[in-house]
């Protein structure tokens, strides 16, 4: 049945119907999977995100990402695009730019917001649900992010040099600030290095592709 979505060995199994996924998936299906084009003058996560439809039970894995977490849309959702591994079509109700460095575009996240059904989001690393109160915030690491719901984040960069500015490495001390009420889901962090090799340049080179 459409919607439905089956986790066991590290796979998401779907059955016939119409599907966002990411790049690369299914990776096994059954019958057939075509993919469609994606309609839209202005869709930012079009580089990352295609549009497929299967006709039986198609399989989504990624292997650079192997863990997968399922979560509800019964409030709205808003998922990094990258590590989006499958969701119902009808689901997505739109996309956005979240800013990492205030006033700069700089290794900016590319997000696709959720309204309804679910997501299945793919990580490198293993999946932590944090429960953030309101009145409280919570203060993530860009690279560990993977999706939320209340408020957009706001970017904070600590210590912003010339040479941050000038060169392509940009600012190593990023982050994401939460406000409370909210959920936040986050994975391991690691050091992006600077932009060009960083775990978030990903979205970066997302957005200038649209």
């Amino acid at each position: 049945m459409e919607g439905a979505v089956d986790i066991a060995g590290g796979f998401a199994e779907v059955g016939a119907g119409q599907w966002l996924v990411g790049r690369g998936q299914p990776a096994a299906f059954f019958g057939t999977a075509a993919r469609r084009r994606r309609k839209g003058w202005f869709v930012r996560d079009r580089s990352r995100l295609d549009l497929v439809v299967t006709s039986a039970a198609a399989k989504c894995a990624d292997s650079s990402r192997p863990f997968l977490t399922h979560i509800p849309c019964a409030a709205p959702v808003a998922a990094v695009s990258s590590k989006v591994l499958v969701a119902p079509v009808a689901a997505r109700s739109g996309d956005e730019t979240v800013k990492i460095i205030p006033m700069s575009v700089k290794g900016a996240l590319c997000v696709t917001n959720f309204a309804s059904e679910w997501v299945v989001m793919a990580t490198a690393g293993r999946t932590a649900r944090v429960q953030v109160a309101d009145g409280e915030t919570l203060s993530v690491r860009p690279e560990a992010a993977v999706a939320w719901t209340g408020k957009r984040p706001t970017g904070f960069c600590p210590k912003l040099g010339i040479w941050d500015v000038l060169l392509p490495r940009g600012p190593r001390d990023l982050l994401l600030t939460f406000y409370g009420p909210c959920i936040v889901w986050i994975e391991g962090s690691c050091d992006p290095k600077f932009f060009g090799r960083s775990a978030f340049s990903r979205e970066a080179q997302c957005r200038r592709a649209c």
